[in-house]
């Protein structure tokens, strides 16, 4: 009986154990969610396995070590994402000179360390779930802090753009569409998937995560070729021995000294603000063309808002055939779609796409689609003495009789391209004795059929000498080609111009 009694009491102890455990990786505490692979469980602290990537959820075995296998807390799912992104550091530690002067510059600052991780608070969870389900180290979900402080609308003055900062052509290598109406280099998903891609790409082919990191920055073109010149000398070929340009060679260092922030903020004198381990957006479809202040208001939150989740998106208006799904802070996307349901306010897009017929003027264009001047230029950012050149796609209020919403195409390749407004002056010039119709076409890059239009001369006409002739010239050039005429009178019949007198050189020197 006692025997028995044991036996059961055994059993239920067992069974009651097996349910606490949790049943797959952090990430198991969301629904949906798809299952994810087992902890390792024999772990090690080769350098090697430093590198590696590991399964989503897992810890790095440098971390599994200071944890014994019994130890079901420390396998628990965090409540805090700043948790979840330290058990997941896989990169191997880089400790310098650079390490220590990128800690003490963040040290001195903490209100911008605060604002800093503030504003990550609404991205890190999606980054951090995506380098899980890539198996790739956590800590590259800080990188961000590093390129652009977690600003999405971040542009570089060498015309990077957005939270992961690609050039332009960088982002069509990695299909990130850039066209009037959206940029995703600026998008959440588009570029963070864009951006891990990239890292995996980069890592494959160096193998090793400092120096992924340091072609992302300088370009794997640059990084190969260093390794190159290193080889050749006989030189090491780690991140730390390449000679690099002074930016990359602090890149690492900055990101490794977030790292150790973010791994200790007390150590550091920082805090960091708490951010829930849950998704913070979820997606919502776009089934029409919708303007931003409208989608904003259905959704219940700020304009400001709405663009931070929503930073591809450029003009007043949002494309469905562009943008077919917009991010909402989770608890205001059912809210966005009973609105939306229950909106009596008429249509729902108030702009649409125009297609510029042929080169116009600014206040040509605007006459045409019934705007001003001024509202047309500042919807489209079309700046001062430029004009548009046809074929150009612009943002334009929608008329009475247009409801139709904008095609794929003009969504995704609709771009809009700007000339120089060329003002023309009407110029007299006088005809010198070496002067004939083809020498003045050539001198002042007009067209003879404009001459003999302007001068009302018929195309085979001569010129004779000292007559004179009518041109319409560009400002610039009016100045540079009656100064080139002047020059023509001056040299004579030779072509030699007269030599230089010692005031002439003077008031050249002045």
């Amino acid at each position: 009986m006692k025997y028995t009694s044991f036996v059961m009491a055994a059993c239920l102890l067992w069974l009651t154990g097996c349910s606490s455990l949790p049943t797959a990786s952090r990430g198991a505490v969301y629904a949906d969610r798809a299952e994810q692979p087992l902890l390792p469980t024999a772990p090690s602290t080769t350098e090697s396995q430093a590198t590696a990537v590991y399964p989503a959820g897992a810890m790095s075995p440098i971390l599994q070590g200071h944890a014994t296998a019994s130890s079901v807390a420390a396998l628990a799912p965090p409540a805090d994402l700043w948790e979840r992104i330290r058990r997941g550091y896989a990169m191997p530690d880089l400790k310098n000179e650079l390490v220590h002067d990128r800690e003490q510059w963040y040290t001195t600052r903490p209100e911008y360390i605060y604002r800093m991780t503030e504003r990550s608070r609404k991205y890190l969870f999606h980054i951090v779930e995506e380098l899980e389900r890539r198996n790739m180290p956590t800590e590259l979900a800080l990188l961000p802090f590093v390129e652009s402080a977690f600003n999405p609308q971040a542009v570089s003055s060498a015309k990077a753009a957005g939270m992961w900062q690609f050039m332009p052509a960088t982002g069509r290598t990695f299909e990130l569409k850039q066209s009037v109406f959206r940029d995703d280099r600026r998008d959440v998903l588009a570029s963070t998937r864009a951006a891990l891609d990239y890292l995996q790409k980069l890592y494959g082919m160096f193998g090793d995560w400092h120096l992924a990191l340091a072609a992302y920055n300088w370009g794997e073109g640059s990084v190969g070729r260093a390794i190159t010149k290193n080889q050749k000398a006989g030189l090491g070929t780690s991140y730390l021995d390449l000679s690099m340009p002074m930016e990359t060679r602090f890149y690492v260092p900055k990101l490794q000294a977030v790292k150790n922030i973010v791994a200790n903020p007390a150590a550091f004198q920082s805090r960091l603000p708490l951010i829930e381990n849950h998704p913070y957006f979820q997606t919502v479809d776009l089934q029409h063309d919708i303007d931003v202040a409208i989608a904003a208001r259905l959704a219940e939150v700020s304009v400001e808002d709405f663009r931070a989740l929503n930073p591809s998106a450029r003009k007043p208006v949002l494309l469905a055939a562009g943008t077919p799904q917009i991010l909402l802070p989770w608890d205001n996307a059912k809210l966005f779609q009973s609105n939306l349901e229950a909106y009596t306010g008429g249509r729902i897009a108030n702009w649409t796409a125009w297609i510029a017929p042929a080169t116009l003027k600014v206040a040509d264009a605007a006459k045409r689609v019934g705007m001003s001047e001024s509202e047309l230029r500042a919807v489209n950012d079309i700046p001062p003495r430029m004009q548009i050149k046809a074929g150009s796609t612009l943002v334009v209020r929608r008329s009475g009789g247009i409801e139709a919403d904008v095609s794929d195409h003009i969504a995704d390749n609709g771009q809009l391209s700007l000339t120089p407004d060329t003002v023309l002056r009407k110029t007299s010039v006088r005809v010198g004795k070496q002067d004939s119709m083809a020498s003045l076409t050539k001198r002042y890059k007009v067209s003879a059929a404009s001459i003999s239009e302007w001068n009302q001369l018929g195309s085979t006409a001569r010129l004779r000498a000292g007559q004179t002739v009518v041109l319409y010239l560009p400002v610039q050039a009016r100045h540079s080609g009656a100064a080139n005429s002047r020059q023509a009178h001056s040299q004579g019949a030779s072509g030699k111009a007269p030599a230089r007198g010692k005031k002439s050189t003077r008031l050249a020197r002045k």
